[in-house]
């Protein structure tokens, strides 16, 4: 199943609703179980995002299916990053020319 890398960064609104950022992570949590899919793990974050979340999706459709519902609620913007495991990358290297 692939895995992805999720940074993220609050908007006005999600900053303003600060409070209810842990129940927002649970329900998105959920959405991801419900769509067959599994988060491995939520961080918030110093710097330049405030938050991580490291997830796995069924597949990319899912995932941005996941994402774009996570962002319509107004209160993240994300950027996602496919992560591949050793294996799956010695895959991607043993393809290469």
């Amino acid at each position: 199943m692939p895995t992805y890398l999720s940074l993220i960064q609050f908007t006005e609104q999600g900053i303003q609703n600060i409070q209810a950022s842990p129940g927002r992570a649970r329900k998105f949590s959920k959405a991801v179980k419900a769509s067959g899919g599994k988060v491995r793990q939520i961080y918030w974050t110093l710097g330049s995002f405030d938050g991580a979340v490291i997830f796995d999706a069924p597949d990319e459709e899912t995932a941005t299916a996941l994402l774009l519902s996570l962002g319509g609620q107004g209160n993240v913007r994300t950027e996602t990053l496919r992560a591949f495991h050793e294996k799956e990358f010695q895959g991607v290297l043993g393809k290469l020319n």
